[in-house]
């Protein structure tokens, strides 16, 4: 029973291409999350709160609402997901990381609703985790924790050159320093402090008294700069090749159903879906099929 509207409302809020609504859809929540992270950003002042604390109370029971049936619609509709076991899907979502996060999306307005005594600063920092609903729709994050992933070997030893260096210059630091400002460098994890805030933004906070502070000082901010050129170069990479790969996998798949010279209904909602997926523009998607058709032809 209701097994089409399951499907349909389904492919609506998972973005599917076969259903025009799903871009609107897509809209409407993305428009719905940036309102409310507004409100959020301009009721933390206090003059504006004064002013317009009704309006902001009304939009935040009117957007716990939308998010709470969004969420219903979501856990009810991906029953149709899997045939014959329809909490397989619903427990996907649920537990997923975007299953998590349209969760805690509505816990702010219901937490201060039971527990009103809680910090009102700690619900303003819940409910701005709601701009990570937008992830859903831009695979700008996915691909970021993809790429660092992809590149944690590189990472781990950019980190294990970081921690040398941090313990090498607040030692030094320690030992030129640590009498003439014991409040900031008596103890070497005083120093340390200093030397990740140095190496991180140029800048410890603490200026040497002594000349042999100050080359230190000035060797660990030049160390600050080389590790981010090297944080810099591994992530600028880690990007490329993950956008490498996407296209390489749209290729392979595209070649795969052109393989047999006919192209079916159900392999062009495929590509369309995994164009989407992996955000690749029509014009890449142009260029790549006439490379493939090229490639087919010269064979």
């Amino acid at each position: 029973m209701f097994e089409q509207q399951k499907t349909t409302l389904m492919e609506i809020l998972e973005g599917s291409p076969n259903q025009a609504l799903s871009r609107y859809a897509e809209w409407l929540i993305s428009a719905v999350v940036l309102v409310n992270c507004s409100a959020v950003i301009l009721d933390s002042v206090p003059e504006i709160h004064a002013q317009y604390k009704d309006f902001f109370h009304e939009l935040e029971f009117w957007s716990v609402m939308f998010f709470t049936a969004e969420y219903l619609m979501r856990v009810w509709s991906l029953g149709a997901k899997y045939a014959g076991d329809a909490w397989r899907g619903r427990r996907e979502y649920i537990f997923s990381p975007f299953g998590l996060v349209d969760f805690f999306a509505t816990m702010p307005y219901y937490l201060h609703v039971f527990f009103p005594l809680l910090d009102l600063r700690i619900l303003r920092v819940l409910r701005l985790l709601r701009i990570l609903k937008l992830s859903k729709y831009n695979s700008a994050l996915q691909d970021l924790f993809s790429a660092v992933y992809s590149e944690r070997r590189a990472f781990g030893s950019a980190a294990f050159l970081l921690t040398i260096a941090t313990i090498v210059s607040a030692s030094l630091m320690h030992f030129a320093e640590g009498h003439a400002q014991p409040e900031h460098f008596g103890t070497i994890p005083h120093s340390i402090y200093w030397s990740i805030v140095t190496i991180t933004s140029g800048f410890g906070n603490v200026d040497p008294v002594t000349k042999g502070g100050e080359v230190i000082a000035l060797l660990t901010g030049f160390l600050g700069v080389c590790m981010a050129a090297i944080m810099t170069g591994i992530v600028a990479s880690a990007f490329a090749n993950q956008l490498s790969r996407k296209k390489s996998a749209y290729q392979a798949q595209l070649r795969q159903v052109l393989a047999d010279g006919v192209v079916s209904d159900a392999e062009k909602d495929a590509l369309k879906r995994l164009q989407m997926q992996f955000r690749l523009s029509d014009k890449e998607v142009q260029t790549m099929m006439e490379q493939a058709q090229a490639g087919k032809t010269i064979e």
